[in-house]
């Protein structure tokens, strides 16, 4: 009997060459037990587990599409899961993004999370990355560290908003949906300025531009294939692959990506690419405050956490009153993005690939990046200080959850 990696990488195959259906009626007068092949089909209708129950961290690495970062969450068998060593909701997607490719009704974008480059090896540029995915029938890769610009100024306009005296601090909002969780289970959320993830952020605006579009995040994260579903932003992101996932793909469909043609994009910043690592948020948004606002009074003063662990006892120190910083930033894996359990390299080596390629952005910051006020016209924002207002794009409501 197969396993569950076999029939996965035949669908994956089949719908890669369009042959995808006629698969599906081979397997269904076949052998192959209809349970399982349920479960790759329909997961929805089947429960979702955590593979390691030893603490929070492991549960981090391991947490499934629909299921909130929850220490008190309860733990399940299920034989969808036991199939082969790879989690079904990790290659669920694939198949249905293969399939709207193939149809060519609407253009799907893949949206690249800052944390990227290098895991690719060494030698894929994002040039090469860019067409590779245009090899598999993708109308376009997006950078969604440009997107990270713009989050980078709204943050830094909302703490100059925010922090007015000595006592007041604002927790960083816009990146980890692991983080986000433990605020909102603290009771922290009135210290959340409204903004968006990138990858929201990104979706949106693609959208608002292609209003046919169908936008598929790719990174090395498993909680944005639930943020991705959360129902105030779930008009932006259609799927979420992660980075092992195209991969498999890539080597599915025989693409050698370093042998591949350059088709270079640079649109982002500095800040924007170092989203990526642990501290890379709360730089950038310092540095671009310190642009925005030379003159302030009260400085930006951050404090970094990255693993669940760090997370938690520094949501016990704003608790207890027992913080210096004003800006507050939490990653809930170890490292920050690039220590995510989807990644293909090591964490070390992911955040160097990270900083030199920032190093090699045209701009420092958003606030003197062409493209980002450019891509804010066109989006219908004639200033920066406009992000500010309540929009559809880049704020959303934490109301809700305060």
């Amino acid at each position: 009997m197969q396993t569950f990696h076999d029939l996965y990488k035949t669908l994956t195959k089949a719908a890669l060459e369009n042959k995808l259906k006629e698969e599906l009626r081979k397997l269904e007068k076949g052998t192959f037990n209809p349970y399982h092949l349920g479960c790759l089909l329909h997961p929805e209708h089947h429960s979702l587990t955590i593979n390691d129950d030893t603490s929070m961290e492991n549960a981090s690495k391991n947490v499934h599409a629909n299921i909130n970062m929850d220490p008190d969450f309860r733990q399940d068998n299920n034989v969808c899961f036991n199939l082969d060593d790879k989690n079904l909701t990790d290659v669920i997607q694939t198949l249905p993004i293969l399939e709207k490719i193939h149809e060519g009704k609407h253009p799907v974008y893949a949206m690249i999370a800052p944390a990227f480059i290098g895991q690719f090896s060494e030698d894929v540029t994002p040039g090469k990355l860019r067409t590779a995915f245009k090899h598999l029938g993708f109308a376009g890769m997006v950078e969604v560290a440009l997107f990270a610009d713009i989050l980078t100024l709204k943050e830094a306009l909302e703490f100059d908003k925010a922090v007015k005296t000595e006592k007041d601090y604002m927790l960083t909002s816009c990146c980890c949906p692991v983080w986000l969780t433990m605020c909102r289970k603290a009771g922290l959320m009135e210290h959340m300025p409204g903004s968006v993830s990138p990858m929201v952020a990104c979706g949106r605006s693609i959208k608002r531009i292609h209003p046919n579009a169908i936008t598929v995040f790719i990174g090395p994260c498993l909680a944005k294939k639930a943020e991705a579903k959360e129902p105030d932003v779930k008009d932006a992101v259609d799927y979420v692959l992660t980075f092992q996932e195209i991969q498999e793909i890539f080597d599915i469909a025989e693409i050698n990506l370093s042998n591949l043609d350059e088709d270079n994009r640079e649109h982002s910043s500095t800040a924007g690419r170092t989203y990526a690592y642990a501290g890379g948020v709360s730089n950038a948004v310092q540095n671009c405050l310190s642009k925005l606002r030379p003159s302030r009074s009260i400085p930006l003063v951050y404090q970094c956490a990255d693993g669940v662990t760090e997370c938690k006892n520094l949501i016990q120190q704003v608790q207890k009153g027992d913080i210096s910083a004003n800006f507050l930033e939490g990653m809930g894996c170890s490292g920050g993005c690039v220590g995510g359990p989807r990644v293909l390299i090591d964490s070390k080596e992911g955040k160097n690939h990270v900083e030199h390629y920032g190093d090699k952005a045209a701009y420092d910051s958003p606030a003197e990046n062409p493209y980002v006020i450019a891509l804010l016209n066109r989006l219908g924002y004639p200033t920066v200080e406009s992000l500010l207002e309540k929009d559809d794009i880049f704020t959303r409501d934490f109301s809700n959850l305060i």
